[in-house]
């Protein structure tokens, strides 16, 4: 059965690599972003099999209606996977007011004006796919990248409400846990603060530890997740890739170690 695929961010990084992953494998694509130029050879190469969508998921209204366009277009969607996201980089003194503001504006609020667009066509249809693409720092903050982190802890937490909600309409949500990849997030897709003297040591330690490295290529994730929307009962979670797993799988042993570390603090009250 061809499937219809509803991406934001499609036009770079990981929404482009499974843009061309579902079209390659049959299936019909609308692409939403706010710059869809990219995506003119994909529309050359699959006519007829790929939509492209100019939209801002920062703003409400054109959500909804860029969802039924989608929906008008093919009849139907069968996986949609929010990935549109930026990243604001810099500590979360040195941040303003609008960039906190405009950064949750795609990274939350953008998701979850994509679901509840989506969501009437899928109960309707008793079927189809949430793909929530988070990051597998969603476990805890860290310096540098600690309102990114926040913005996809939220949708980690809204997208398991969605799962609970919606299953009853043959509605299931998957929260794709990202590892690093090469997709320009950090580059073009990046929002700097304006940097504080006092935070200059700790700035050029993690600096140093990042180092150059900018990751795989979107496109060795693709696999992941073509087997992903596949699977007749998906998991809730999923940590794509290798190194990323063993990193969120030490974190929740240290986690778990200073729970127990505390545990007779934690028992001294009873609620």
């Amino acid at each position: 059965m061809t499937r219809v695929w509803f991406i934001t961010g499609a036009s770079r990084g990981l929404g482009r690599a499974f843009a061309e992953a579902a079209l390659r494998a049959g299936d019909r694509v609308v692409g939403a972003a706010r710059d869809v130029e990219p995506l003119a050879d994909l529309v050359r190469k699959y006519p007829g099999d790929l939509v492209p969508l100019p939209l801002d998921v920062a703003d409400r209204v054109a959500v909804f209606e860029g969802v039924e366009r989608a929906v008008a277009a093919f009849g139907r969607l069968d996986v949609v996977v929010n990935n549109a996201g930026v990243m604001l980089l810099g500590m979360v003194e040195e941040a303003t007011e609008e960039q906190i503001r405009a950064h949750f504006d795609v990274n939350l609020f953008g998701a979850v004006w994509v679901t509840q667009a989506v969501l009437p066509h899928l109960r309707a249809q008793r079927s189809g796919r949430v793909l929530q693409v988070t990051t597998m720092g969603t476990g805890g903050g860290f310096p540098m990248v600690g309102l990114y982190a926040a913005a996809k802890s939220a949708l980690d937490s809204v997208s398991e409400a969605v799962a609970g909600e919606a299953g009853q309409f043959g509605v299931k949500v998957t929260i794709v846990q990202m590892g690093g990849y090469d997709t320009g997030l950090f580059t073009t897709g990046t929002t700097m603060t304006e940097p504080s003297p006092h935070y200059q040591e700790l700035r050029d330690r993690l600096i140093e530890m990042w180092g150059d490295e900018a990751g795989p290529a979107p496109e060795t994730a693709a696999p992941v997740i073509m087997e992903l929307a596949g699977l007749p009962e998906p998991p809730r979670r999923l940590i794509v890739g290798a190194a990323s797993y063993d990193i969120v799988q030490q974190g929740l042993k240290d986690r778990v170690a200073e729970h127990r570390a505390w545990e007779h603090l934690s028992r001294k009250a009873p609620g």
